[in-house]
């Protein structure tokens, strides 16, 4: 099974556990953008720092298939080379 299937197949059983507030299992290969949204359907589903503007658990949701979709065309990864190399042609600020 090509990695791509393999991860959609991953992540597509995560969501279902964050909203049964169990929690967002790691290692397994989402990349951080995908495991933070994640953790925010958590959050927002068992009311832990979901305040003001937080956004629906729907949107949230949204929220973990747009970054997911990141993570498996490449965007992801570049937004974050593009921000590494910034910090080092800033001076590590």
């Amino acid at each position: 099974m090509p990695d791509g299937q393999r991860l959609r197949r991953v992540f597509e059983a995560v969501p279902a556990e964050a909203l049964a507030g169990r929690g967002v299992a790691t290692c397994l290969g989402l990349d951080d953008p995908t495991e933070g949204a994640l953790w925010a359907v958590y959050d927002a589903a068992t009311r832990r720092r979901a305040g003001p503007g937080a956004g629906t658990v729907e949107e949230l949701v949204a929220a973990a298939d747009r970054a997911f979709e990141g993570q498996l065309d490449g965007s992801d990864a570049a937004r974050w080379r593009e921000r590494l190399a910034r910090r080092f042609t800033e001076g590590g600020r």
